[in-house]
């Protein structure tokens, strides 16, 4: 098992008093195999966030328990809760990466809690590795931009410097939060084929949050439907109906979250097909 949530609730700001914070996640249980590939979906602050950064291990539940890589994540020393931490790529929407550092650095920031200590130091005055950041980057049409000063990408080349980093780090667990929202639509489903492609080749397990309900569905083949903290439902992408999203969607306006912002109701042909899948080729950005 790739990670088991058993009725886990996530109280922000509720350290003495649970009464007095704010509610993000309602007694959620999930779970996933090595090798799934899930999407979830659902509103602004249904709490997509907060389930993410629980099962990266970067915040404790308030309640219930938690399992990850087969580890409970609040039973282990310091030592051992870095390791597993190690074991698990987060994506961001927002990467947290300082302005002036290079690329190529915030790529090999991937490795860091693998490496020992004096080679993660060295590699911050020079690269320990060159030629593998080059290559992540490759496979995302950023290779050009090896050795440029973040503060000199737009948002969407620092999203892709983000989960070039991811693939460098080769996680046994990804997670991407909202991971291609200030992409186009050709980058963004190059980096998820990407992403897809990784977790296929080395059988590990992908979960992405999504606002936007075509890509999840063109590219997940399970969709989890978040709102209010809960999950409301848990299904193949083929199950996925236009009722079943609107129901999700109901305290949004009356179209559905899209790339493209158009009109959307899904139909055989949107639904991802495991039998289909390919590897997107990089587009030639000019």
């Amino acid at each position: 098992m790739s990670f088991q949530l058993d009725r886990v609730g996530v109280i922000h700001g509720a350290i003495h008093d649970p009464g007095a914070g704010h509610r993000a996640l309602r007694s959620v249980s999930l779970a996933a195999r090595r090798g799934e590939r899930l999407a979830i979906i659902g509103p602004s602050g249904a709490g997509k966030t907060s389930l993410l950064r629980v099962l990266a291990t970067s915040i404790r539940p308030t309640e219930g328990r938690v399992t990850v890589l087969d580890r409970n994540p609040w039973q282990l020393t310091g030592s051992e809760l870095k390791r597993l931490r190690s074991r698990i790529g987060a994506i961001h929407q927002a990467p947290p990466i300082p302005p002036r550092q290079r690329v190529i650095t915030a790529v090999i920031a991937g490795r860091l809690g693998q490496w020992p200590w004096w080679k993660s130091a060295l590699s911050l005055f020079y690269p320990a590795d060159i030629a593998g950041p080059r290559d992540q980057l490759a496979r995302l049409d950023l290779a050009d931009r090896l050795f440029d000063r973040c503060d000199r990408l737009s948002g969407g080349q620092l999203q892709r410097v983000g989960v070039a980093r991811v693939l460098y780090q080769a996680p046994e667990l990804l997670l991407a939060d909202e991971p291609v929202s200030a992409m186009d639509p050709a980058l963004a489903d190059l980096s998820i084929s990407q992403l897809h492609s990784e977790a296929a080749t080395r059988g590990v397990t992908l979960v992405a949050s999504l606002h936007v309900v075509d890509v999840a569905l063109r590219w997940f083949p399970r969709i989890v439907g978040v709102r209010a903290g809960e999950v409301v439902f848990d299904l193949p992408a083929v199950k996925v109906s236009d009722g079943v999203l609107r129901d999700l969607y109901a305290s949004e306006t009356g179209t559905l979250p899209t790339q493209d912002n158009q009109p959307f109701h899904p139909t055989p042909a949107d639904v991802h097909d495991a039998s289909q899948f390919k590897v997107v080729a990089p587009p030639r950005v000019i």
